[in-house]
């Protein structure tokens, strides 16, 4: 393993302090009466039908926010999912329920819509961790890489990259870059890059030295222990976790194939390594089966994000019902960085058609 910061230490400690000063800034939801729920989801559907938009929610969010997504002509799905289902939708405004970098695709992918968040305070700690100069500044040291980035990165570092991915597709990629005898820079989470280096066995691939907040909580010993308690279970996790923990699942996948894997399996039991949003749609599509959440480290100090994103968490029914209200929290994206993300996203679009028509 490669890491960035190998030699500069002291270089990416800031961005590592900020990451965990901002998550103590992030507030708690609040609960909400079912009266004031089911007054608020009806204001909304008739905001989304009065402001001709459409809902689209991330698989971490809130169950409720999902359901409503679903029952008002939206879609539940990752992050390029929904930013296509947008593209694809005839509705002039999308409302994204995500994190920022999600709000951002979405605006690259159809710059002529409207795009709002229900808060544009929900960020990412892998694009947090990834600050667009620092990371230009490396990629321009060694133009000898093809630079390879996650979704999970603000629009100026995606208009930087050569390809953006997302881990449904980032192993097939530099699977292809490696057979074409191409270096690569990875950035910016370290586990995702650790596992696609391992699984290719590249040797010259640079990794950045970023991780989500969420995955990292993930404990080895606690998970061993789990599957003895439950031997007949299959684990799935998502790549964004440890190696170790990897090494010990029985599907290592996207949001996605996760959900495809429970719905597909024989297993009828699961010890699920991601964040426990997704567990509405895997209830909803496998409701035969059991779901456990896989162990973190507890309860501390240090366990805000413990399996569910404390930033995924800042999007509510009121948040939303006040973007669409007042037109607020719209994604703005330069034009001319627009054109330029889009390059390695589209780069990505077509390699992923391509091999479907293979």
């Amino acid at each position: 393993m490669t890491l960035l910061n190998k030699n500069t230490e002291s270089e990416f400690a800031a961005e590592r302090a900020f990451v965990k000063s901002y998550l103590d800034k992030v507030p708690g939801k609040c609960a909400v009466s079912d009266d004031k729920t089911d007054e608020l989801k009806k204001k909304i559907s008739m905001l989304l039908h009065e402001r001709n938009a459409v809902l689209v929610a991330h698989y971490y969010t809130d169950a409720l926010l999902q359901s409503l997504a679903e029952e008002t002509g939206g879609f539940v799905a990752d992050s390029l999912e929904m930013a296509r289902f947008g593209n694809q939708s005839e509705a002039q405004t999308i409302v994204v329920a995500g994190v920022k970098f999600m709000g951002e695709t979405a605006k690259i992918l159809n710059p002529e819509k409207t795009i709002l968040m229900p808060t544009l305070e929900a960020t990412c700690s892998l694009d947090i961790g990834c600050p667009a100069d620092t990371f230009a500044s490396f990629c321009d040291a060694h133009p000898d890489h093809e630079v390879v980035v996650y979704a999970n990165t603000s629009a100026e570092v995606k208009a930087r990259a050569d390809w953006v991915v997302t881990s449904a597709i980032a192993l097939d990629v530099v699977e292809h870059l490696i057979a074409e005898g191409k270096s690569v820079i990875w950035a910016p989470d370290k586990h995702l890059g650790n596992y696609i280096q391992k699984k290719t066995g590249a040797e010259n691939m640079l990794i950045w030295d970023g991780a989500c907040i969420v995955h990292e909580e993930f404990k080895t010993r606690a998970l061993d222990t789990m599957r003895h308690l439950y031997p007949d279970a299959a684990i799935l996790a998502h790549p964004e976790s440890p190696m170790a923990i990897l090494e010990q699942a029985d599907v290592v996948g996207s949001t996605t194939q996760i959900i495809k894997a429970a719905c597909e399996r024989p297993e009828k039991t699961f010890i699920v390594a991601t964040d426990a949003g997704i567990f509405y749609k895997m209830q909803q599509l496998a409701p035969d089966k059991e779901f456990i959440l896989a162990p973190t480290a507890g309860e501390g100090a240090t366990c805000r994000s413990c399996a569910q994103c404390p930033w995924m968490g800042m999007n509510t029914l009121e948040s939303l019902y006040d973007s669409l209200l007042n037109g607020s929290n719209e994604i703005h994206v330069d034009p001319s960085l627009c054109e330029k993300a889009m390059v390695p996203l589209q780069r990505m679009l077509d390699f992923r058609q391509s091999q479907q028509d293979a």
